[in-house]
């Protein structure tokens, strides 16, 4: 069974520790925000492409935290791969992480 969170803002250790865990840190803005300034390690797909790429985040047994600038984004990412049937935590903006 799938499911998505959205992490409070001012609590987002458990997304932390997700990542340190192994999950997949997935940030779904643009490729020109994602140069502009990135979480380390983050993957960046953007939520426009995310339903034709989900297939690079590999299975869905790993969770995957998603952030984008402010939260709108991830949010959308995370229905789309909750649906794909991925454990989904939504940090909402990148600054919250």
């Amino acid at each position: 069974m799938s499911w998505f969170s959205r992490a409070p803002a001012q609590k987002n250790d458990h997304a932390r520790q997700l990542v340190a865990r192994g999950a997949l840190l997935l940030d779904v803005r643009t490729p020109v925000e994602y140069s502009g300034g990135h979480i380390e390690g983050a993957l960046n797909i953007p939520v426009q492409e995310l339903g034709k790429r989900v297939s690079e985040l590999g299975p869905p047994s790993r969770p995957v935290v998603v952030y984008c600038r402010s939260g709108g984004r991830s949010c959308a990412a995370a229905e789309i791969l909750s649906k794909a049937g991925y454990e989904v935590v939504d940090v909402g903006g990148m600054s919250a992480y």
